[in-house]
């Protein structure tokens, strides 16, 4: 049978037991480093690079436990199980404080010595797995939000004061504008930080499926539901926070449900007989209008204004300007990582493309253009010939093309727009700027002339970030 290829070292006085626990894991693991003296082992643990340590805690003038704790100082992360010939629960609870793995009485049961080896460096590894996926998440996912546009700022600044405040929140957006991003943002500014951040897709969960994602379930609640209690997410985000994206896709039972866990903190699990308390904080995001599910119907009204306690509304790329240069520049540096490269800018050309070009599926379109220039460019600089995928227009023209002047009577309206089309909500964003230069500025007018209520255009002048504070209407 092959060695197990781990490095151990044991620190152990008594020459007796010294030598027994050595041959006993020379017989499992590739590498036993067995030592009698303390300042030796403590001095050569850096050329040894232990995967575990076994540690007595009497070695003649040296005390084991102060040992850990300077190991532990100097960053030494390797499980530590803690021999010793006293059965003492203080010494214990110590050296468990302490980050000792495991605690073994002597006279050593070697069995129990190989268990607790054998489950101490399989933790090990598990942690270093876990380690290892989390940088590489980090390296995937953005750390931060980029821009300087006023719209992102709006957005950053309101993102910031919720932060500080424990309750719900609404992330509102078209799709790829960095939802989920602000939600994480969030959660990792409050002082929730330290707890999970759950996402649950609304429009991704089979409805018939949805209820057992969110509350879990206990035995025989349904065919196959062998687990005697299986989690859902509420449970798996307890003291974090729950991010329900494209929360207008909720079926409207499960939107009651929510309501009654936002209001009351407990839910019963899917064939459970015992309510359960949570303390989660939950936000949520969506790229439609709920005040019009909510008039539709397919919305409930109360979970609505339970949700909308504070709104941030995250502008779409085509609105942010020189932030488009900027994102793709940290994309750049991201793939150049990814696939080896180093590209180091844009022509002025390409830099005026993704500047003005019409991002329809927002960040996450411009970062998968970016990845594939990245992957396939040649050269050091991104140019206007690495976007040809694109289909833009050799002259980069605003979406929207300048309306000639013509007269009209009244209830007709004259619409103009580029060939490759436009997106609904710079028409909108449009229409109601030219209502309110007709009134000037006058909200109640120019709802009255747009047929809807002033708090609708509120809305939409908040949500399509129309500037209406200062002298021109923007």
């Amino acid at each position: 049978m092959s060695l197990l290829n781990y490095t151990i070292v044991v620190i152990e006085d008594d020459p007796l037991v010294n030598t027994t626990v050595r041959d006993i894991l020379s017989s499992k693991y590739s590498r036993i480093y067995a030592y009698l003296d303390a300042v030796q082992a403590i001095n050569e643990l850096h050329l040894v690079g232990p995967d575990l340590i076994l540690l007595d805690i009497f070695l003649g003038h040296s005390n084991g436990l102060d040992i850990l704790e300077q190991l532990r100082n100097q960053g030494f992360k390797m499980p530590v199980i803690m021999m010793t010939a006293f059965s003492d629960i203080k010494m214990a609870v110590r050296a468990m404080k302490l980050g000792a793995e495991d605690f073994i009485v002597k006279p050593l049961d070697l069995e129990q010595l190989e268990v607790s080896v054998e489950r101490s460096l399989t933790n090990y590894d598990l942690k270093r797995k876990v380690e290892v996926l989390s940088e590489q998440l980090r390296e995937q996912l953005p750390s931060e939000i980029l821009g300087s546009s006023d719209g992102i700022k709006r957005a950053m600044d309101m993102g910031k004061i919720v932060s500080g405040a424990d309750t719900t929140a609404l992330i509102l957006g078209e799709s790829g504008t960095g939802k989920e991003l602000m939600a994480r943002f969030i959660h990792d500014n409050s002082p929730r930080a330290k707890g999970p951040f759950i996402t649950i897709n609304c429009g991704a969960i089979p409805r018939e499926l949805a209820e057992n994602e969110l509350f879990g379930y206990e035995r025989g609640a349904f065919t196959g539901a062998t687990e005697k209690i299986k989690q859902g997410k509420f449970e798996q985000a307890q003291h974090g926070t729950i991010l329900f994206d494209e929360i207008g896709e909720l079926s409207l039972e499960l939107q009651v449900k929510l309501l009654r866990v936002l209001q009351e903190r407990k839910f019963y699990r899917l064939g459970g007989a015992k309510e359960i308390s949570v303390d989660v904080r939950v936000i949520a995001s969506t790229n439609k209008e709920l005040s019009k599910l909510v008039e539709e119907g397919r919305f409930r009204e109360d979970l609505y204004y339970r949700l909308n306690v504070a709104t941030i509304i995250l502008p779409p790329l085509r609105e942010r300007g020189a932030d488009n240069l900027m994102l793709a520049s940290a994309f750049v540096n991201e793939f150049n990582k990814k696939f080896a490269k180093s590209l180091t800018g844009f022509t002025p050309e390409a830099a005026e493309i993704i500047t003005k070009y019409h991002w329809k599926g927002n960040i996450r379109e411009l970062r998968n253009a970016i990845e594939r220039v990245v992957l396939l460019e040649t050269s050091k600089i991104v140019s206007k010939e690495s976007l040809h995928f694109l289909n833009y227009s050799h002259s980069v023209t605003n979406l929207i093309v300048d309306k000639p002047t013509i007269e009209l009577t009244d209830g007709q309206h004259h619409l103009v727009i580029a060939k490759n089309g436009v997106s609904m909500g710079n028409v909108l964003k449009d229409l109601i700027i030219q209502t309110l230069k007709i009134t000037s500025g006058n909200q109640i007018k120019a709802a009255k002339l747009l047929g809807i209520s002033r708090a609708k255009l509120r809305y939409r002048i908040e949500q399509l970030n129309i500037n209406v504070s200062g002298k021109e209407i923007s």
